[in-house]
């Protein structure tokens, strides 16, 4: 399995308190071999909202693949993997159409029809990036965050670094030549990846709480 090692340093303006508007929370999972079939059931929920931003986060390309094949069957989500030899013309489509699903984002319009075989506008899907770390904008060289309003952490990073990046890349948004976030986190944490996930919250000052059963109160 190829894993994404790069590692890049959060920029200094991006530390923790920045993402005091973010809400945090962890998806368990009781074995591996179910984590698909949770992740699919989620975006049965989460992907019904109309425009919806998603960012899904993996920490292997095979992974990436496994996530996107699923994600495909799914007629109410629009989306693109980004892959690290993507050619830097077709990277740059993706993140533009995906800024303006941001722009289109309503948080007060209500879930589509969860009735699978009812068309849903190509307006109306809502927008998913699958990208592995080494393909998320590098904040540090001048690339713009991605802004979405979800971050789904398919695989939880094992350093607080790299869950920082992850924040600071795919919910920061930069508004009046400020960096500030807002948005929603949730991490997908399988047995003994618990450990991993409270280490992270005590060395980030973050509070990640179970999620609720009825997901739609959080978005």
């Amino acid at each position: 399995m190829a894993i994404d090692a790069v590692e890049v340093p959060t920029p200094p303006s991006l530390s923790p308190s920045h993402f005091s508007q973010q809400r945090h929370f962890y998806l368990a999972v009781d074995r591996i071999q179910f984590k698909m079939e949770t992740f699919m059931d989620l975006l049965g929920v989460a992907g019904r909202r109309p425009c919806l931003p998603i960012v899904v986060c993996c920490s292997s390309r095979d992974e990436l693949d496994a996530v996107s094949s699923a994600v495909a069957s799914l007629p109410y989500i629009s989306f693109a993997p980004l892959y690290s030899d993507l050619a830097e013309a077709d990277r740059a489509v993706i993140l533009e159409s995906f800024k303006l699903a941001t722009i289109r984002w309503n948080p007060e319009v209500g879930a589509q029809s969860a009735d699978d075989s009812a068309p849903v506008k190509e307006e109306q899907k809502s927008h998913m990036i699958v990208a592995t770390d080494a393909c998320l904008p590098l904040l540090a060289s001048g690339e713009s965050p991605i802004s979405a309003r979800v971050l789904i952490n398919y695989e939880l990073p094992a350093k607080k670094e790299i869950y920082t990046r992850r924040m600071a890349t795919c919910l920061a948004a930069v508004t009046s030549s400020k960096i500030c976030a807002d948005g929603i986190v949730i991490n997908m944490v399988v047995g003994g990846e618990v450990v991993t996930l409270r280490s992270i919250e005590e060395s980030s000052n973050l509070v990640i709480a179970e999620m609720p059963i009825n997901i739609s109160e959080i978005l």
